[in-house]
């Protein structure tokens, strides 16, 4: 499988991270040993969100969104709800 994968700082809630990867436990370990230049700063890292794709270019085409411009929007609006954080849900 290949993952697109948000990760939200610890200690700097105002910093998020959007990557790709095959191997989602690895990478999210690199992330919070610091050998990632963009991640290292803001380190300890946690997983927000992520998704699956089968197919590679799919995923790479849909992290590539997210970084943009207006995936930055979607994902504000979708995926980044800091408004409800640490607050229960109640469907």
């Amino acid at each position: 499988m290949h993952y697109v994968y948000l990760l939200k700082s610890k200690n700097f809630s105002n910093r998020t991270y959007v990557g790709y990867t095959r191997d989602l436990k690895k990478r999210l370990s690199q992330h919070n040993a610091g050998d990632s230049l963009h991640t290292a700063r803001y380190m300890p890292w946690k997983l927000h969100a992520y998704f699956a794709f089968k197919h590679e270019h799919l995923a790479i085409r849909f992290e590539k969104y997210l970084k943009s411009h207006s995936g930055r929007a979607f994902a504000s609006k979708h995926f980044w709800d800091f408004s409800h954080e640490n607050k229960e849900c109640c469907f």
